[in-house]
């Protein structure tokens, strides 16, 4: 590592570091040749290789952005995002691969976005998944319904929209109390 003061080609590690959460390692560095000290980070090198082939490194900050405008006026947090941001992170870096593909940091988010905002989750999915119809729609919500009530949910509904409706609001309504004063 040269030195960023005197631009020396060595330098020493006088202390190392973990950073809080496990990801790296910040190491104190002093220059054997004008003896001032800096600071270095490393961490592990994770690689995306995008659609067109381009190469380049992950990056939690763009995962949190997109879904970040999937989640645009949803009742979600930054904090949330943050959260989810570094269990994609995590779930990627525990595949054991230097490179992923776009496609595969995709299906990373989709678990945790599914959990977080159902409406972000087939927002996000939408584009994923390049939807080209209602068809397509249909079916992924199709597909949460199957997830949150389990086998024969299909049944339910269909039983539940059978009631007569008789408006807006459904059901028999009762008219509002008419004050007269006079």
């Amino acid at each position: 590592m040269h030195c960023p003061f005197c631009r020396h080609p060595d330098s020493r590690v006088v202390d190392s570091r973990t950073t809080d959460d496990g990801t790296s390692i910040r190491r104190r560095r002093q220059c054997p040749d004008c003896s001032r000290r800096f600071t270095t980070v490393e961490t592990c090198s994770l690689m995306v290789v995008k659609r067109s082939g381009v190469t380049e490194p992950f990056s939690r900050t763009k995962v949190i952005n997109g879904v970040r405008k999937a989640c645009q006026g949803r009742p979600v947090t930054e904090d949330a995002l943050a959260l989810l941001g570094q269990r994609v992170e995590e779930a990627v870096r525990a595949t054991g691969s230097a490179e992923l593909t776009t496609h595969d940091v995709g299906l990373a988010i989709l678990g945790p976005l599914q959990e977080l905002d159902l409406v972000a989750y087939l927002r996000f999915a939408s584009v994923y998944r390049a939807f080209n119809s209602l068809d397509d729609f249909e079916a992924a919500i199709a597909e949460l319904r199957q997830a949150a009530h389990g086998p024969g949910a299909d049944d339910e509904d269909a039983g539940a929209g059978s009631q007569k409706d008789d408006g807006p609001g459904g059901g028999t309504r009762t008219p509002e109390p008419v004050h007269i004063t006079g």
